[in-house]
């Protein structure tokens, strides 16, 4: 991917390389004339229901991100929009991993799916589609108290440790939204996918962090609702996209529960609406629920929990030396004393070495291969932490340079060998580097062998963060850039292609005026070769209505639409939704 546009935007072009790599390009001429349709009608019927229940800045929010009511959005708009705020957009391919999309948020990038839903998915999608990414998510960026909230919460949930099951899940979620959105899926298949997310959704184990936190994304930033529990209003983008389930979470049955840490003890499943929904009061109520939740975590606790948390997650993690030194790798084991505290870390395979998230100058993956193993804690009989103390410190006690040097620890970890190197940066010694080196436990076991090569030792007394991730991620993880990915592009057959002619021609037709007349045109040829659409049929209808023209096509159309409402349940909604619009329109200014 050697051209990276990053649109003129200052967020998109600080992201990281290991981010960069989920973008794809938005191929805008791949919209149909059938896909604007589809954009049009869901942001009116948005529009129509949501100026009422909607949270304050929906309205002219939606014109701070860049986005019409008219069409689908072009990623160079919003993000001209987006800039004044300190935000940008990209758009990547379906589902990303939980910990980059949390990433993005921190680095204050919406990730938008390129993708729009089909026609028949128009009132739901199971996948992410740039409906719901930037109708339901861009609108309120503009609020400076909610924009604070998501990119800390993105900040935090990038550190979040994920289990192996997590992972087990994302990938299942992803496999069965992109099979629901293909237009030819075979439905066993679809069956078997549904079963195996059911299944995975079911055998979690103990929640991880990751995806305790997921819970309190998802009742926040995807349904959260704020006010009183009496009169609550929309912000979540789950609801604000969706145009079924924006009117419905609104009835009586629907419980209303105060937002508070609690809402993390409440699981929720992307397949079916929302038995609950919680309320806050403000906005820095979400930031304090989730500072409250935040505390709890291995990033902040650190210690033996923190490195028994990076052992379950059998993931890169990485632990934060009390010098300022970061281990990153797959951590495997540590001895502990007492009272819990860790006096020995190890990480199997390929580690590396960082400080202020920045690897070490030939401490990468290549040079730790194997895994990196240390002591941690206290000098027998010191008061200064071994970290405090200066070169002519560390000196004057027999650790220099080219001498022999035998350290012994209050867990009783002794190491012993020839003093090579002092690692130190602010202000602190981080690292020290030993050859001919032998490192035993207290009851002798050896910890390390001279014959095992250089040993390097990290300072420290205590582990005070362990979080999951690299601490260098651009140094440490292997980027394959690819611009092309998997989501499914249809070909259309000749039919399709020449219905998305008449919706052109409809479109054409609102927007410049002219022969209306012409519309009658269409309205034969739809019912001559399409007689299964519904949509372009209601969009003609609208121009005739409105401009108060052709009533004997308009009348023909409607009765059309009527009977399709009545004998296929799945319209009537959309239909009778369709109708009230052409009634109530929309204001024009959005339109434009």
């Amino acid at each position: 991917m050697s051209h990276f546009n990053d649109f003129g935007n200052p967020q998109v072009a600080a992201l990281p390389a290991h981010l960069k790599q989920f973008i794809v390009d938005q191929h805008y001429e791949h919209y149909t004339p059938i896909d604007h349709a589809v954009w049009r009608y869901v942001m009116r019927q948005n529009y129509s229901y949501l100026k009422d229940v909607a949270y304050y800045p929906y309205i002219p929010g939606l014109e701070k991100a860049g986005l019409t009511i008219e069409k689908i959005p072009h990623l160079q708009e919003m993000n001209d929009a987006l800039a004044k705020i300190g935000w940008g957009a990209v758009t990547v391919d379906g589902f990303i991993p939980p910990a980059a999309f949390m990433e993005y948020q921190a680095y204050r990038v919406l990730v938008i799916a390129a993708d729009i839903r089909q026609l028949k998915h128009i009132e739901y999608t199971p996948a992410p589609d740039i409906i719901h990414e930037s109708a339901g998510h861009a609108p309120i960026i503009a609020d400076k108290d909610y924009h604070e909230y998501l990119s800390y919460f993105g900040s935090i949930g990038a550190k979040a440790m994920f289990s192996a099951q997590d992972f087990e899940l994302y990938e299942a979620i992803r496999a069965l939204s992109i099979l629901k959105e293909m237009p030819d899926a075979d439905e066993a298949e679809i069956k078997k996918a549904d079963e195996l997310v059911a299944y995975r959704q079911e055998n979690m184990g103990k929640p991880s962090e990751m995806s305790l936190l997921s819970r309190l994304h998802w009742w926040t930033v995807e349904y959260g609702l704020i006010g009183t529990l009496e009169n609550p209003k929309i912000y979540g983008a789950g609801l604000l996209s969706s145009i079924g389930e924006s009117s419905s979470c609104m009835d009586t049955g629907i419980k209303k529960l105060p937002y508070t840490i609690d809402a993390v003890k409440y699981t929720y499943d992307i397949t079916k609406t929302q038995p609950q929904l919680f309320v806050t009061p403000t906005f820095q109520n979400l930031i304090d629920v989730l500072e409250n939740f935040a505390n709890t975590m291995a990033f902040r606790v650190g210690g033996g929990y923190g490195l028994q948390k990076a052992i379950d997650s059998k993931n890169t993690c990485t632990a934060v030396y009390s010098s300022g030194l970061q281990v990153s790798g797959t951590f495997a084991s540590f001895l502990k004393d007492e009272n819990n505290n860790p006096v020995f870390i190890k990480t199997t395979g390929a580690s590396a070495l960082a400080i202020n998230n920045k690897q070490i100058s030939g401490h990468g993956k290549d040079y730790h291969r194997d895994g990196f193993s240390s002591p941690v804690g206290k000098l027998k009989g010191h008061v200064t932490l071994l970290e405090n103390l200066t070169v002519p410190e560390l000196n004057y006690f027999g650790i220099e340079e080219g001498k022999e040097a035998t350290l012994d620890f209050e867990s009783g970890i002794t190491v012993n060998g020839l003093v090579k190197k002092i690692f130190s940066s602010n202000g602190k010694t981080q690292l020290i580097t030993f050859d001919n080196c032998t490192v035993k436990d207290e009851g002798g076991v050896l910890l390390f062998d001279p014959s095992w090569g250089i040993y390097d030792m990290a300072v420290g007394e205590n582990i005070t963060s362990v979080f999951c991730g690299a601490a260098d991620k651009d140094a440490f993880v292997e980027i394959a850039y690819k611009s092309n990915t998997g989501t499914h592009h249809t070909t259309y057959d000749f039919n399709t292609l020449e219905l998305h002619k008449l919706y052109q021609q409809v479109r054409n037709r609102r927007q410049n005026g002219g022969d209306y007349g012409f519309l009658g045109n269409v309205w034969f040829m739809l019912q001559k070769n399409h007689h299964d659409d519904w949509l372009c049929a209601l969009e003609i209808l609208e121009i005739l209505e409105h401009e108060e023209i052709e009533p004997r096509v308009a009348a023909e159309i409607r009765t059309f639409l009527q009977q399709k409402a009545a004998n296929e349940h799945e319209y009537k909604k959309l239909i009778s939704d369709g109708f009230y619009l052409i009634k109530h329109p929309v204001e024009q200014k959005l339109v434009v």
